[in-house]
């Protein structure tokens, strides 16, 4: 052992790289120069290290090759097992299935995972958890081909699939710079979503999005013909959103002119994320045209809208646009909330308007039991979610996109 040792100190010197094989050991000090050496000890170093090495690695991949088979049987003994008990109890058998699964994923054994996924597939088992534990595995190990495996299946096999599902599927195209790949693998899933493709097509675009994949969500926005898709005022609601989130307005503002071109209309979704996003990077200017198209257009701005907008060009200075939109909303019959009142008076009092903003504040005491509240607003928000989730379900049955 100590002659090893030796050995491998030495050969670890040398500014070679070896592949070891006994068709090399031979005439090997020849080719080798390690200093201070002579010659012939180099010959002596590699006939004595390389059979402990070769042995080495072969004990090694015998191991390996023995956990893998031994990982396989347990797989199919574990398959065995689900077959014979899940007629009589189906919840307990998807339990532990999908507890066995996320033993495998931790182990990173995910092609064992889905092949016994797939094999209870083919038995007419599908456990939808399951597959959601390994598509969350196999984006954590940036496996993309894998996970559009997985993705595919669950499309195909459960139905309408969460957000979750979208956002690990598009954290599994991180690190991957293959474009061609990544269309192929989107266009099959379009075809496998077909009539609803637009319905997966917006959410994957979307994912891309929430995972700042930015040049991924334009390059599949932009081959959506290619899949036979149609776009619709989603899409491109989806895309310049993510443009503006990107802090890329000028790009959001040609896409929404494109928009127009192709004949879409405009909904109020669509201003509202112009008007957002141009307001946090202080284009106050374009904010005005578009709220004017947008009344133009006959799309009422709603109270949120507005206080955005009273708030945008109050904290700019511009406090007689902020007034101007002020009144503009009471005109609409649109109840003020007490957070603009409260906003427009500081406002006010920051820009030196002492008088007016005890006059506004006047107002608002005398109004209060009238204003919108925080429980206004969060009443407001769960009937509009219980209004968007009734619109969803009503889509979904006409195969229509019920993104957002």
């Amino acid at each position: 052992m100590v002659a090893a040792s030796r050995c491998f100190n030495i050969l670890l010197r040398c500014k070679t790289t070896f592949i070891f094989s006994s068709s090399l050991v031979r005439g090997l000090g020849n080719r080798v120069s390690i200093p201070h050496y002579p010659p012939h000890n180099y010959f002596t170093c590699v006939r004595l290290f390389c059979p402990i090495v070769s042995k080495i690695v072969g004990n090694y991949n015998s191991l390996a090759t023995q956990a893998a088979r031994d990982d396989e049987g347990m797989a199919d003994e574990f398959l065995n097992q689900i077959l014979a008990t899940y007629r009589n109890a189906p919840n307990s058998s998807k339990e532990r299935c999908n507890a066995y699964v996320h033993k495998l994923c931790k182990a990173g054994n995910l092609s064992t995972a889905i092949r016994l996924l797939q094999s209870l597939r083919h038995n007419n088992i599908f456990i939808p958890n399951a597959y959601n534990t390994l598509l969350a595995a196999a984006a954590e190990r940036n496996q993309i081909d894998l996970s559009f495996r997985i993705f595919k299946d669950l499309l195909v096999f459960h139905g309408p699939l969460t957000l979750t599902c979208y956002l690990n599927l598009a954290r599994s195209c991180a690190d991957t710079n293959d474009c061609t790949a990544l269309i192929r693998y989107v266009k099959q899933v379009s075809d496998l979503a077909f009539p609803n493709n637009m319905i997966v097509i917006n959410r994957i675009i979307f994912a891309f999005g929430e995972c700042r994949q930015i040049e991924k969500a334009l390059l599949v926005f932009n081959q959506i013909k290619g899949f036979g898709c149609k776009l619709n005022v989603i899409t491109y609601n989806t895309i310049l959103d993510i443009l503006g989130r990107a802090g890329r307005v000028d790009e959001m503002v040609l896409e929404f002119t494109s928009m127009k071109e192709a004949g879409f209309v405009p909904d109020f979704i669509t201003y509202n994320t112009l008007l957002n996003n141009l307001r946090r990077v202080g284009r106050l200017d374009m904010c005005l045209v578009f709220f004017r198209e947008m009344d133009d257009s006959g799309v009422e701005p709603d109270l949120l809208t507005y206080r955005e907008m009273i708030e945008a060009f109050g904290r700019s200075g511009n406090t007689g646009e902020a007034l101007r939109l002020f009144n503009d909303m009471k005109q609409r019959k649109i109840r003020p909330s007490i957070y603009i009142y409260r906003s427009l008076v500081d406002i006010l009092k920051k820009a030196g308007k002492v008088d007016l903003a005890m006059s506004i504040s006047q107002e608002m005491n005398s109004s209060t039991p009238d204003l919108f509240g925080s429980k206004d607003f969060k009443r407001k928000r769960i009937l509009d979610m219980r209004s968007r989730a009734k619109g969803q379900a009503s889509t979904m049955n006409n195969g229509v996109n019920w993104l957002n």
